[in-house]
C-alpha cells in the first residue's frame, strides 16, 4: 500500500496537547490497542503534537472515538482523525508566484481598514 495514497489521511490519527515528554514508545502502547499501527511520529520542535498512522481506517476511528479528551502520556489530549493538510505549509503559498501578491494586498487592506475603523470610534468616544 502507498505510504501517499489517498487512503493515508483516513487512517492517520492527530494528537494532541501533548507534553514536552511524550514519548513514541508510550503512545505506541496506548495507541496499538484499537489496532496494529503503521507509523508513529512525534513533534519535537515544536512539542506537543504527534501523528499515529493505523493500517486499517477503523482502528483509526476507534481511537479517536475512545481517545479524545483522556489522559495519553500524562495529559488530556486531543485526539481526531487527521485533515490531511500536514504537508502544506500556510508561508510557501505565500511565496510563490501565482495570486501571492494579491492575497497577500488584500489582508493588509483589511487589517490597515479594520485599524483606521478602530481609531474612528475610538476618537468619536472621545469627543463626546
Amino acid at each position: 500500500m502507498s505510504r501517499n495514497g489517498p487512503m493515508d489521511v483516513k487512517e492517520k490519527v492527530y494528537v494532541g496537547n501533548l507534553s514536552r515528554n511524550a514519548s513514541k514508545e508510550e503512545l505506541e502502547r496506548v495507541f496499538e490497542y484499537y489496532g496494529p499501527l503503521r507509523h508513529v511520529w512525534v513533534a519535537r520542535n515544536p512539542p506537543g503534537f504527534a501523528f499515529i498512522e493505523y493500517e486499517d481506517p477503523r482502528d483509526a476511528e476507534d481511537a479517536v472515538r475512545e481517545l479524545d479528551g483522556r489522559t495519553v502520556c500524562g495529559v488530556r489530549a486531543r485526539v481526531e482523525l487527521s485533515h490531511g493538510r500536514s504537508r502544506e505549509k500556510p508561508w510557501a503559498s505565500r511565496r510563490t508566484g501565482s495570486g501571492s501578491g494579491s492575497s497577500r494586498r488584500r489582508s493588509s487592506r483589511r487589517r490597515s481598514r479594520s485599524r483606521s475603523r478602530g481609531k474612528r470610534s475610538y476618537s468619536r468616544s472621545r469627543s463626546r
